[in-house]
Parts: C-alpha cells; structure tokens; sequence
C-alpha cells in the first residue's frame, strides 16, 4: 500500500486481493493490524474479520474503505473492527487511527460516526424483511415476491410497511434507495 510508505516506522508484511488471501495472509503473519477493504471478490470483509476474529479474537482490524452507508459500517464494526476509515481520509486521519487501534483502543473517523449513531437508533430489519427488501431492490413485485418466498402478497405487504417504517421512507422506489445507499442491500449483479 503505497500511502503507508509515507511512515517509515510502519512495515507491510503481506498483501491480498480477495477476503479469501486477506484471511490466509492474517495466518501466515499475525500483524498487529489489519487493514481491509469490505467489497472484495470470493469474500466480502464483513466475513473475512469474522473469520480473522474467530481464529484470533485479539486481532486489530481496521475497514479502510470507500463504503460508508451506516449499515456497512455497523456490520464491520459488529464483525468486530477495531476502525473504520473511509479511503479518502488522508494520510493523517490513517495513520491517527493505526496508531489508536494499535494500542488497544477503538477508532472511527468523524463523519462515519455520526452515520453508526444514526444506525444504533434504528431498529433492525428481521431476516425475512431482509429477503423481501433485497427483492424489491431486484425489482421484484409484490407478487413475485410471495411467489418466491413461498406467502401471499398481502403478507408481503405487511412485511413492506414494516421496512418502511424502520427505514423512515414512504415507497418502493425510496426504499430500494435507501437501502443501496445506505449498504443494507448491494446492488445486484449485473
């Protein structure tokens, strides 16, 4: 990572470009700290932390990253990052948060804090609203939806107002938005 040539006192000791080597490269080295990006081929971030996390519960990762929808950054953080910093932050803020989470302690830049705070204050969508707002983000109907879920469109419907209310928004439009945006669902592949 060329900006971290800038501190002399800090050595790179492997690279990876997927989750998949990030986890492999964490057993091969044990550094004291981690940096990982969330989007990434054959596993995302979310999963490789948890895995680094499960083998090493004392391991220091740090999301060094250009997603910052508050549920992104939750579910980092609930993976068990010890940082989350957004890719533009500058060498100051990274190296700021390196040194922070090196010694134990907690980091995450400013204008991703108060995005978690907006989070921690919402309520969290159940896993089957979680299946019915990543279909409507697919462009599904109510209908298709029922129909792929194996319920009726009315319980479909029930399960949209609930999504609308714990998401703040009033339509299918504004809440595939809303979720896209704020990294509860990822665009589907094209």
């Amino acid at each position: 990572m060329a900006l971290l040539s800038h501190f002399p006192d800090l050595q790179v000791v492997a690279e990876a470009g997927n989750g998949r080597e990030a986890t492999e490269q964490y057993s091969r080295h044990h550094p004291d700290i981690t940096l990982i990006d969330l989007r990434m081929p054959e596993m995302d971030g979310v999963e490789a932390i948890g895995a680094i996390r499960k083998e090493d519960p004392g391991a220091r990762i740090i999301c060094l990253t250009s997603y910052d929808g508050d549920e992104d950054i939750y579910r980092a953080l609930h993976a068990g990052a010890k940082g989350y910093l957004l890719k533009e932050a500058g060498a100051q803020l990274i190296w700021t948060c390196i040194r922070a989470v090196h010694r134990g302690e907690s980091w995450i830049q400013p204008s991703v804090a108060a995005k978690l705070a907006a989070r921690v204050s919402r309520p969290d969508l159940t896993a089957r609203e979680l299946e019915v707002l990543e279909l409507v983000v697919k462009g599904k109907s109510n209908k298709e939806i029922g129909a792929l879920l194996s319920v009726t469109e009315g319980t479909v419907k029930v399960h949209l107002n609930h999504i609308f209310a714990k998401l703040g928004v009033s339509g299918r439009t504004e809440v595939a938005t809303a979720a896209l945006n704020r990294g509860i669902v990822h665009s589907p592949p094209k």
